[in-house]
């Protein structure tokens, strides 16, 4: 099967542009979780807590999520914050540009490094990134794994290599996602990647796919999407996220039919 490939844009102002409507600037969230989520730090900080002036956007930890800063707008309909961001690092599934073959199939690779980088407190540079692929991926293969993984093997690979913990959530909803998001979690979703219709997909996409989810606002989850490197802090709206939750069953040609799972990794 086939991952993403870059699309290549011609007019480097015309893709800044798009991409900056797309990814970067967006309503300050009301919850914002550091990088290394179990920080003590309750200042504001985060890429995207920028203007303190002008909201009244707060940090936490994951222990003290479910009892959030009282700055922190609640829904009408139940006890979430009305949007947040969980600071996890980005680099793409290709951080060097290379998509080759073992690139296009180093999204859930990615997904899992992106999250251990977030626990450990790390930022992650192109070329680490590129070095922990590369070693994820020589595990894997002598550890008899095939190219393409589903969250339940994942999770093993993120136990048996990394000395994580995690589980695996069976009950995927708008709200059981934002729940997760809530409680600083960054999520790992697997996907049909073609429902995706992320405009810098090469083609119609992948047919497989994982990608890590970092927040919400009004109307969109955020993710750190690996399949473009234009995928930092990547929107999509409610409805199109949840209904292309797809775990992998061992065929591209059945993938609409994959359980719907998501992938919470924890220390």
């Amino acid at each position: 099967m086939m991952r993403p490939f870059p699309l290549i844009l011609a007019g480097i102002a015309i893709v800044s542009v798009g991409t900056y409507a797309t990814i970067a600037y967006y309503q300050q969230p009301d919850v914002v979780f550091p990088l290394g989520n179990e920080s003590s730090s309750l200042s504001t900080i985060g890429r995207s807590s920028t203007n303190t002036s002008a909201s009244s956007a707060t940090s936490v930890t994951s222990s003290a999520a479910a009892a959030t800063s009282s700055t922190a707008t609640e829904n009408s309909n139940d006890d979430l914050p009305s949007s947040v961001r969980i600071d996890v690092p980005f680099a793409s599934q290709a951080p060097l540009q290379n998509w080759d073959a073992l690139h296009q199939e180093a999204c859930e690779e990615a997904s899992l490094i992106l999250v251990k980088y977030f626990l450990e407190g790390k930022t992650i540079t192109p070329q680490t990134m590129e070095d922990e692929i590369q070693k994820l991926v020589a595990w894997e293969t002598a550890n008899g794994y095939k190219i393409d993984v589903d969250t339940e093997e994942l999770l093993t690979i993120a136990k048996e290599l990394y000395g994580l913990n995690g589980r695996i959530v069976t009950d995927v909803s708008v709200e059981s996602l934002k729940r997760e998001l809530a409680a600083g979690n960054p999520v790992i979703i697997p996907a049909a990647g073609q429902t995706l219709g992320n405009p810098y997909f090469s083609g119609d996409g992948p047919p497989y796919h994982m990608l890590v989810v970092v927040g919400y606002d009004s109307k969109n989850f955020i993710t750190n999407d690996v399949g473009t490197r234009r995928g930092e802090g990547y929107k999509y709206d409610y409805d199109t996220l949840i209904n292309a939750i797809h775990d992998w069953n061992g065929s591209t040609d059945t993938i609409l039919s994959g359980p719907k799972k998501m992938l919470v990794i924890t220390k």
